[in-house]
């Protein structure tokens, strides 16, 4: 019987054969935490009484989830985090460069065949690039940050296969939001999807991006592809560490199989308040929206910008509406400064904010009001996400969000697309 991707990178990382339901204690090769989830992490380490993280230059520190900070306290735990950085050694990205996870991938921190932990459950983003990567605990950190070890059981795979061109205003969030419809919130539940099929080798490496992120929104540990010719242009010259991708083999056991035609999925929109509530953004047309959001780890990029750009080019977004745009990195903000992006997402009524987490998490900019509907491009919309539980938080494409914002309603963008 052969092997899947995940266990051959989990065999690579503890040096014996391993499969699916083994317990196993797997070396690390990226730790990632952040402002958020960092200081309860730096607590406990500090706490052993050891000097020093067992290899700073596999540890990085992102502000990203309160940047700027909106307060004092949030300040004082910036100041930690720069000041735990400096004495180690780490790597730290500061405010105003951008989310986390946007940066692991961007700035060459991983490579196919690694397995990378993040304190914060998206770190299953990395996935998009062949690696094993997956959330954890703070205090599951402060050990990995004593040990560069983690204990973990091999998941089972769940093998999802698309295939087929997606049509005119679906975009790769809709096929997302479209498994998690089917499969629902905890359809894959400690389990290892392992996207391939015509569709998957089509896209963008920022299209897949967005599949794996929203993995762990139906429970599962990664959202593994393969690295393909894509996935080496992406990273070149963004690492000098060798690249060991994995496969999964023709006769691999998998826990399930699903085969998805993606020429037939319309753009979607997941309603309030569980991300596994989808139905075609036609259904809900005309339901009122206050705030719509365009930004994220999930729809962050230049591509997911530039999609937005283009609807909005020479329009105006509607005066009962407001559109808040955050580029997902400091680069994103500049290239799409560079190609004119920016400039017409402001020309179209968009607040730009600095790039980082913005309004994704709750803790500042963009609270909505009580009663306030808001589209977002974001991953998670349970109860009281973006702060406020008496808002209700709609999560759909940056095509979907950008026509939405022009009409201040939930609006399906396939009659907005030049």
């Amino acid at each position: 019987m052969g092997k899947t991707a995940v266990e051959k990178i989990i065999s690579a990382h503890v040096g014996h054969d391993a499969k699916a339901g083994d317990f196993v204690v797997a070396d690390v090769d990226l730790a990632m935490t952040h402002d958020t989830t960092g200081p309860i992490a730096i607590t406990a380490f500090r706490e052993y009484g050891r000097e020093k993280v067992w290899d700073a230059s596999k540890v990085v520190i992102m502000l990203d989830h309160a940047a700027p900070s909106p307060n004092e306290r949030i300040s004082n735990l910036h100041s930690l985090l720069r000041t735990f950085a400096s004495e180690q050694g780490i790597r730290l990205y500061d405010v105003g460069e951008g989310v986390c996870h946007q940066l692991v991938v961007e700035q060459g921190l991983v490579v196919p065949g690694d397995l990378a932990v993040g304190a914060d459950s998206h770190t299953c983003t990395y996935g998009a690039l062949n690696v094993f990567a997956f959330g954890i605990g703070s205090s599951d950190m402060s050990g990995v940050l004593l040990t560069g070890k983690l204990w973990l059981r091999v998941p089972d795979t769940m093998k999802v296969v698309f295939g087929g061109t997606m049509p005119k205003g679906t975009c790769a969030k809709d096929l997302m939001l479209h498994l998690i419809g089917k499969i629902g919130s905890d359809g894959a539940d400690y389990l290892a999807i392992s996207f391939g099929g015509d569709t998957i080798r089509g896209m963008s490496v920022s299209e897949r991006l967005t599949l794996s992120n929203m993995a762990i929104e139906c429970g599962a540990k990664v959202g593994l592809m393969e690295a393909d010719e894509k996935t080496t242009r992406y990273l070149e010259g963004k690492y000098a560490r060798e690249a060991r991708p994995a496969f999964d083999d023709d006769d691999a056991a998998f826990r399930s199989r699903m085969e998805i035609d993606a020429s037939r999925i319309p753009p979607l929109v997941s309603r309030p308040h569980s991300v596994d509530s989808v139905v075609p953004a036609a259904d809900l047309a005309g339901t009122a929206v206050s705030q719509v959001y365009i930004g994220t780890c999930t729809n962050g990029r230049l591509d997911d910008l530039r999609i937005a750009a283009d609807i909005l080019d020479g329009r105006r977004v509607s005066a009962n509406c407001r559109l808040l745009v955050c580029p997902s990195s400091r680069q994103t903000l500049v290239d799409a400064l560079t190609e004119g992006v920016i400039t017409k997402l402001a020309a179209a009524g968009a607040v730009i904010l600095p790039p980082g987490c913005g309004p994704c998490p709750g803790t500042h900019l963009g609270v909505p009001g009580d009663g306030e509907n808001v589209l977002s491009t974001a991953n998670r919309n349970f109860k009281g996400r973006m702060g406020n539980n008496k808002a209700g938080i709609y999560l759909a494409s940056p095509a979907t969000c950008a026509a939405s914002a022009l009409e201040g309603r939930i609006a399906d963008p396939r009659p907005y697309i030049r």
